[in-house]
């Protein structure tokens, strides 16, 4: 089980030491005021300058160890904050793409965004601000009450009047400002969500004149954040003024109290300035408590959130027990598949198979599982019944690596980076240039490549936004082409072609890659027609399976595909 503890136990040595440095510094901090009270009670009054400057120097000593040793504590504690965050933001990265399909929805996207930015920036400050002030405050806390009892016991009295008062105002505006600022996140959240979603679509938005429409949206939203953040910066920053109100009247009384004893030779001057200066540091230090108890409400709630996706299972391992030896290259099996997401069927009792070289079409209305059929055989999910076998071999028996090498995809909104047309073709594959260039030419893209002012070294902007949609489909299929798979799954993959080249497209890869077995999912009949075998889908089962003359005599909801598609013609 991986914790933070873990993460900083690398660093328990530089943590020592870093924390032996800020206790010296603090300890000294403290001797300062002794030392000023001695030099003017006991010093002064001799009026040797000699002694007074030898108290000055060991007095500048102090300081500069003081200062120093926190110098020197901080930037250590800053390297550890660093280093630990930067591991734990690499380990959560990792982490997040060996989550399965199943983990990555419960989670959602957003969340491990979030928890990737803003969850380890929290935790970032909490472990800087633990070894900052964690040994700092207490010793300034404890060290400040002990020494006003052995400067001055009797003053040391108002300090324990004042202090119960100081800390329930901590502790009660800390704890409403954590839930305030947990709505705020909130808050911030949902407009963050609603700018990405306006960016995203802002050429729809613009399309159908709804610009003002979504400023208003966004001006609610606006809204409230500033209302939520205005009423827990109120909140917190009212800390402040109370304090500083308890303490003055606290310092008041301690000003009377000590010129009265003074004035009766019960105390020195020294001594009080001193005291003074203790009950500062005591209130400095309980102000800091404050911070510390927010940051680290904070950085554990994050830490808790990061740990919770460390620690998940890895759910698709490889099972032994459906290890085997492989027989014909490029065949697929489903034997009576059944899967559901979160209760609904998705797929129900699903059986089919093809062998090496064949072309499978798979078509139904939306929502009829077609994708999810792929996720099974790609193992992003695994089946609830039944079995899926690639190679005459279970999925599950299958490491991932080896299983996902048999294939090569184009799922539904795929992307494209913000890089050259060779770098998203080879996707960081041992593709030589020939074979990158075959795979754009049969994926009917290089015509257009090749016409760019650059070729394949041409850029793209983000999601491929410099082409059109049949463009980054055809780049797509190109990139699926270019690592030589066992088999090929198209899924959706030329809903943006037009005829004419989807059947191009179809003829070159049955003659170019005649021993690669084919899946095209597809909304057009014209796309599946001409394959070997057919598979429709309907509400999650399959309603028929057979060629295409075979289908439009058994099959009707395949004729009811067809007829809707259809007013003449064969689609070809």
């Amino acid at each position: 089980m991986k914790s933070l503890g873990g993460y900083l136990s690398v660093h328990r040595k530089r943590m020592a030491a870093g924390l032996a440095i800020k206790s010296l510094g603090t300890v000294a901090e403290l001797f300062l005021p002794m030392i000023m009270a001695y030099m003017i009670d006991e010093v002064a009054p001799t009026g040797s300058v000699l002694a007074l400057s030898l108290w000055g120097v060991a007095m500048l000593v102090f300081a500069v160890v003081a200062w120093s040793g926190n110098v020197i504590a901080n930037r250590m504690a800053s390297r550890v904050a660093r280093d630990t965050t930067e591991k734990i933001r690499n380990d959560l990265f990792s982490s997040t793409l060996y989550l399965s399909a199943r983990q990555t929805d419960e989670v959602t996207v957003p969340s491990l965004v979030s928890r990737l930015s803003s969850d380890t920036y929290n935790v970032h400050n909490m472990i800087g601000m633990i070894q900052r002030l964690g040994v700092r405050v207490p010793i300034l806390l404890v060290g400040g009450v002990a020494l006003t009892f052995s400067v001055e016991p009797v003053l040391a009295l108002v300090l324990l009047a004042v202090v119960p008062f100081l800390t329930v105002i901590v502790i009660v505006v800390s704890s409403k400002g954590i839930t305030l600022y947990t709505d705020l996140q909130r808050a911030v959240d949902t407009m963050v969500r609603k700018v990405r979603d306006d960016y995203t679509g802002i050429r729809v938005i613009k399309a159908l004149s709804r610009t003002e429409y979504e400023k208003e949206g966004f001006g609610r939203i606006n809204d409230d954040v500033v209302a939520k953040e205005t009423k827990a910066g109120v909140t917190i920053s009212a800390t402040n003024p109370v304090m500083n109100a308890v303490l003055n009247l606290g310092m008041t009384v301690v000003v009377l109290v000590g010129a009265y004893r003074v004035d009766k030779g019960l105390a020195q001057v020294g001594e009080i300035i001193a005291f003074t200066s203790y009950f500062t540091i005591i209130l400095n230090a309980v102000i800091s408590i404050s911070r510390i108890f927010v940051n680290v409400s904070k950085g554990s709630a994050s830490a808790k959130r990061i740990c919770a996706v460390l620690n998940m299972p890895d759910e698709l391992v490889t099972d032994e027990a459906f290890a085997g030896e492989e027989g014909e290259k490029g065949s697929v099996k489903f034997e009576n598949v059944t899967f559901s997401y979160d209760g609904a069927p998705a797929l129900k009792n699903v059986n089919f198979e093809i062998g090496r070289g064949e072309t499978l079409g798979v078509i139904g209305a939306t929502g009829s599982g077609k994708t999810t059929l792929v996720a099974l055989l790609l193992r992003f999910y695994d089946a609830d019944k039944g079995r899926v076998l690639v190679d005459g071999v279970d999925v599950r028996g299958y490491d991932e690596k080896k299983l996902r090498a048999k294939f090569g995809v184009v799922l539904q909104n795929d992307f494209l980076m913000a890089a050259s047309v060779s770098e998203n073709v080879k996707f960081d594959r041992e593709i030589s240039d020939e074979d990158m260039k075959r795979a754009a030419k049969n994926a009917k893209a290089a015509p257009f490549v090749e016409a760019l002012g650059d070729g394949y070294d041409s850029m793209l902007t983000v999601r491929g936004a410099n082409f059109s949609g049949g463009q980054k489909q055809r780049m797509l299929i190109a990139r699926a082409l270019a690592g030589d798979p066992e088999i090929l799954v198209l899924d959706d993959s030329s809903s943006a072609l037009d005829y004419k080249t989807d059947a191009q497209l179809r003829a070159t890869l049955e003659k170019e890659y005649p021993d690669t077995t084919k899946i095209i999912i597809a909304q057009r009949i014209s796309s599946v027609r001409f394959a070997d075998k057919i598979l429709v889908l309907e509400r999650g089962e399959a309603a028929g399976f057979g060629d295409d003359a075979t289908l439009m005599k058994t099959c009707e909801a395949y004729r009811r595909i067809y007829d809707s598609q259809h007013e003449g013609g064969d689609g070809r």
